[in-house]
């Protein structure tokens, strides 16, 4: 059978033992890129969180070096200048004197060579973006306690802590690809991060469900340690798991396109990256962050601990693929006990001959009268 018709049945036999150490590796580097960046470079915020005054002007053919040496006339050669789209031009600089900021937008009119009044004009003061930073704080902390006590009581609080910990990998890298590429954080922003949360956490729901529908094998048989349970769940769900990233990353990727790169829609761009991003980083906290960490707590019980010293006191591998384990056992099975080496003696078999055809039955010989 093909890749594709394994992994449509939910077939494949990787083993994600050992690709979840590597990508645990990954991602404590990721992580402590993020954190070196965040602590060195910081985020570039946008002018709702630090506040300001925003020109913006439709001026065709104006580079940003143009702009800049044209404003440094009117002391904002150090401004924040940016081409939107294909041919706006946004200027973003510190709070300023009404007559200041006057001054600068006939700067731009004329640079332009345009009217006063096609130059916009936005001031937006610093405490509205300190109450947008708080209301998201809040809001994450109350999204982690809501998604804490819901998975304690639907699942177990070992899936729950797993899954928090995902959300926190997730929140951490997303914000260090900001700090790194120095992207522009702006409300958008903040609400896609939010946004992503949700997918993030669906993701790992669906994992660790098939994890506690499979758990019965650990339990009934004795005969396969947590982590390999583990594993066979991910090859049973991997599938459902790339399915519901991708469709949710195509509308995401046209609307990045399509709205940013095409239209020149600056607040779709703003969103679409940052959904993008979180995605993607979700997506793979489910598999290769989650699921481990949650088998690294469960382990560590006395009940699941007994089985795997159990399993490696009778030499069998606590971290085989399921296909190696199941020959493993069949090839164990069919070796005879010492002591027991004398042939028994074989039981009639009802197979079919060789031809594949299964012989009539004989007729009973009935007496002649």
């Amino acid at each position: 059978m093909s890749v594709l018709g394994r992994l449509n049945r939910g077939e494949t036999n990787i083993n994600f033992v050992k690709w979840w150490k590597r990508g645990l590796v990954l991602s404590g580097l990721l992580m402590l890129i993020s954190v070196v960046s965040l602590t060195t470079r910081g985020l570039n915020l946008g002018i709702d969180f630090e506040g300001g005054v925003s020109w913006e002007v439709q001026a065709p053919g104006v580079s940003v070096d143009e702009a800049r040496d044209s404003l440094g006339t009117v002391g904002e050669g150090a401004a924040k200048i940016q081409i939107v789209g294909t041919d706006i031009l946004r200027v973003q600089g510190p709070e300023a004197s009404v007559e200041h900021v006057a001054e600068v937008r006939q700067n731009l009119a004329e640079l332009a060579e345009t009217d006063v009044a096609n130059v916009s004009v936005s001031t937006v003061g610093a405490s509205w973006g300190s109450d947008i930073t708080a209301s998201a704080i809040r809001a994450l902390i109350v999204f982690l306690i809501a998604i804490m006590i819901y998975l304690t009581i639907r699942l177990e609080l070992r899936m729950a802590l797993a899954a928090i910990v995902a959300v926190v990998h997730d929140v951490l890298i997303s914000v260090g690809v900001y700090s790194v590429f120095q992207f522009e954080v702006t409300p958008g922003t903040v609400i896609a991060f939010l946004t992503i949360l949700g997918y993030s956490i669906y993701d790992t729901i669906v994992v660790d469900d098939k994890i506690k529908e499979n758990e019965r094998l650990v339990g009934m048989t004795g005969r396969m340690s947590y982590t390999q349970m583990a594993s066979l769940s991910m090859n049973q769900v991997l599938l459902r798991s790339l399915n519901t990233t991708i469709s949710s990353l195509l509308p995401v990727l046209s609307l990045l396109v399509v709205g940013a790169f095409i239209m020149g829609a600056v607040t779709l761009e703003e969103f679409s990256v940052a959904l993008t991003i979180g995605l993607v980083v979700g997506a793979y906290s489910s598999i290769f962050v989650a699921t481990p960490v949650l088998v690294f707590l469960k382990e560590r019980q006395p009940k699941i601990r007994t089985i795997r010293e159990r399993l490696e006191a009778q030499g069998l591998s606590t971290t085989a693929t399921p296909e190696r384990l199941v020959e493993a056992r069949a090839n164990t099975a069919n070796v005879a006990p010492e002591g027991n080496s004398s042939t028994a003696a074989p039981k009639p078999s009802s197979a079919p001959t060789a031809s594949g055809a299964i012989p009539p039955r004989p007729r009973k010989k009935t007496r002649k009268r």
